[in-house]
Order: structure tokens, then C-alpha cells, then sequence
């Protein structure tokens, strides 16, 4: 029982990197543009993501990484405040109660700069009591993938700029991102500090979850010998099911990948909504990276062992859909705890093969279940098609 408990854990690991990079290409791919560069943004996102950590764990810190700290509140704040904004606009409130002044024209202008100072003076606020104290470990996780997920984010919008403004072909265009992402991350790495391994000295796994731990079977499956990342993962399996079909976002990304000029007759925006798909999912790739790094290693060593690659396998058998993605994460996760743990499983050990056989399992798989499983998956049907409005 003891070993079950200890594949399904290990399963974890690789199917929360899968299924957060699938995601991010679900968005990206649903919107009908092709992202095969989430490698190379994986590769990006986990090297600064990485390196961000590296600084938080040594103090006291240095001014680059009290700004990475400020940049990470930033966005924290930033995002709690839109999160208010839109809870309180379910009631017809707006801007805190400031639209009901007779501000005129400016008041647009004013409510933005009210907000703008809200978040500088909290996160400025937040970013003092961090920096003067021990960062929590599992904080120092958060925010490393956070800002993996911005860099990932950022490093995206150049695959969408090319591929959707410039009409660049998009596989040209994602293989270049591919290509540059690890010549960067050495260049600078070895530039910077002479070696191309960012080590971290936290392990981040969180060996049993008070109380929810002690939960038979379920505590033991769910609660022990994990990392927050799971978690992260689920939560955001849920927001993206949620996005897509319960959400006029949702609706008009679906509609894009669909029919874009059905879509733009309406008058959606297919180059701005694109844009943004491709930017959400560099966002996920970047997060991915470090989760990657984190619950396998304990350095960064330029390589995300073809994960990337491997979510898209995901995101075509789990054919284009949240609930097909996670079981497709799921299955090539235990493919790949399978390949890293035969020594401890006895009928696999008895084989006596060599591991290179068993670390070949996973891909083989891969190929295996495209090959049987592709010609029924329904791709959307505008994707890879570069978006001409005048052709309509």
C-alpha cells in the first residue's frame, strides 16, 4: 500500500508541470493560434523564475531582488484590487462609490490614479515588512512562479506579436523562441555568475498538510508528500474551465479558434483577443518552468527534459479540453513516474532492464496514444490559420 501511496505521489509531480503548460497552450491554441514554443518559455520562465528564488533565500537582499519583491506585490495587490473591482460591480458598484460624484470627464482619469496609488502604497508597505524578515519558504515558491509566469508572459508576446500582427508563420516564429531561450539562459547565466546551474537550497515539498493529513486514505493521496504547485494546478484547472465556457471571454476565445471572420463581424477584436490568449499561456509555460525545476531538482540546468513538447501531446489527446487535459496530464505524469521508480516497483525490477528502456516508456507512450487517438480529436479549426481582415 505503501508503494501505491508513493507512485501516486510522484504522479503529482509530473502531471501538475503538464497540466498547468497544457492549459497554457489550451488557451492559446482555442484562440486559434499555435504555441509550440511553451519548451522554450519553460526554459525562460524556470531560469529567472529560479534566480528569483536563489535571491529571496539569501539575506540580507540585495536591491535587484527587493525589487523583484516589490514588482511580485505589485501585481498581488494589483490583482486583489481587480478582483474587488469585480465582485463589487455584481452589485452596481463602481470604483469604490467614486462614480456616483460628478467628476465629469475626468473622472476615468482620477479613478485610475486612485487606484494606482492604493497599489503602490500597499505593496510598497508589504515589500518593507518582507524584506525586514525571513521570506516563509512556501511565499518564496509563490513568488517564483510568479515571476516565472511574468517573464514567461512577456517572452510569449513576442511569438504573438510576429505571428498575429506581422502575419509571421507561427511555427517559424515559436521555433525561434525555442532556439533562443536556452543560448540566453546560458549566455547570461555564465556571464553573470561563471556557470550555467542556479542552485536553491529550499525543498519545497510539503511533507504532510496539518490535519487534512491525518484524513485516512484521502490525507495519505492528497495532503502528504506534496508540493503547493498541486494545488496551483487544480485551482487553476477550475478558473480556465470557468473561463472558457462560463465566461464571455470564453465565448469569443472559442469563437476565434472557430470562425474568426464570423467572430470579427460581431465585432470582437480577433487580433487584440489573440494577443492576449498567446500572452496568458507564455504565462502558464513560465509558471510550468518552475515548477518543473522545483519539484525535481534542486538547480537550474537549462533543460525542462521536453516537457513542453510533452504538454502539447497533453493538450491534442486531452482533445482541446479542460476535463480531457487533466486526464491526459494524469496519464503521462504515471508514465513518467513509472520510468523514474521501476527500481522500486519488484515485477518491473525483475525485468532486469537497463533504465534507458524504462525512460523511454513515457515517449513511447506519447506516440502510441497520438497514433490511435489523434483521428478523433477535433482540433479548432481556425488554428495555425494566420488571420487576414481584409480576406473576409
Amino acid at each position: 500500500m505503501d508503494l501505491f501511496y508513493l507512485l501516486i505521489q510522484n504522479t503529482y509531480i509530473s502531471m501538475t508541470v503538464l497540466l498547468i503548460v497544457a492549459l497554457g497552450g489550451l488557451l492559446s491554441e482555442r484562440s486559434g493560434v499555435t504555441n509550440i514554443a511553451l519548451e522554450g518559455i519553460m526554459i525562460l520562465g524556470a531560469f529567472l523564475g529560479v534566480w528569483a528564488i536563489h535571491g529571496l533565500e539569501m539575506m540580507p537582499y540585495s536591491l535587484i531582488t527587493r525589487f523583484v519583491i516589490l514588482v511580485v506585490m505589485i501585481i498581488f495587490v494589483g490583482s486583489v484590487l481587480l478582483l474587488i473591482h469585480f465582485v463589487l460591480s455584481k452589485f452596481g458598484i463602481k470604483h469604490f462609490g467614486l462614480s456616483k460624484l460628478n467628476l465629469g470627464k475626468h473622472e476615468k482619469t482620477i479613478n485610475y490614479a486612485i487606484n494606482f496609488s492604493i497599489v503602490m502604497i500597499v505593496a510598497v508597505y508589504l515589500q518593507q515588512i518582507l524584506i525586514q524578515n525571513a521570506i516563509p519558504k512556501q511565499l518564496i515558491l509563490v513568488m517564483g512562479i510568479m515571476i516565472g509566469g511574468i517573464v514567461g508572459g512577456l517572452y510569449a508576446m513576442i511569438h504573438a506579436h510576429a505571428s498575429i500582427y506581422m502575419k509571421a508563420d507561427q511555427i517559424i516564429s515559436a521555433t525561434a523562441l525555442n532556439l533562443f531561450a536556452p543560448a540566453f539562459a546560458i549566455f547570461t547565466a555564465r556571464f553573470i555568475q561563471r556557470g550555467q546551474q542556479i542552485p536553491f537550497n529550499s525543498s519545497f515539498m510539503i511533507q504532510k498538510v496539518p490535519v487534512l493529513g491525518d484524513i485516512p486514505i484521502i490525507g495519505q493521496l492528497f495532503f502528504t508528500r506534496v508540493f503547493l504547485s498541486f494545488y496551483i494546478g487544480l485551482a487553476l484547472l477550475v478558473i480556465i474551465w470557468i473561463i472558457i465556457y462560463k465566461s464571455r471571454f470564453g465565448l469569443r476565445l472559442r469563437a476565434c479558434g472557430e470562425n474568426p471572420h464570423a467572430a470579427d463581424s460581431l465585432g470582437i477584436n480577433i487580433y487584440k483577443l489573440r494577443f492576449k490568449a498567446v500572452s496568458l499561456s507564455g504565462v502558464f509555460a513560465g509558471m510550468g518552468g518552475v515548477i518543473f525545476v522545483i519539484s525535481t531538482s534542486t538547480e537550474f540546468n537549462v533543460t525542462v527534459a521536453g516537457f513542453g513538447f510533452l504538454a502539447i501531446a497533453v493538450l491534442i489527446f486531452g482533445n482541446w479540453r479542460p476535463s480531457g487535459i487533466i486526464m491526459a496530464a494524469v496519464f503521462f505524469g504515471f508514465m513518467k513516474t513509472i520510468a523514474a521508480s521501476y527500481t522500486t516497483i519488484p515485477l518491473l525490477d525483475n525485468f532486469g532492464l537497463q533504465k534507458e528502456y524504462y525512460e523511454l516508456i513515457p515517449y513511447i507512450a506519447t506516440l502510441v496514444i497520438l497514433a490511435f487517438f489523434s483521428k478523433n480529436s477535433r482540433a479548432p479549426k481556425a488554428l495555425g490559420q494566420v488571420y487576414d481582415q481584409g480576406k473576409r
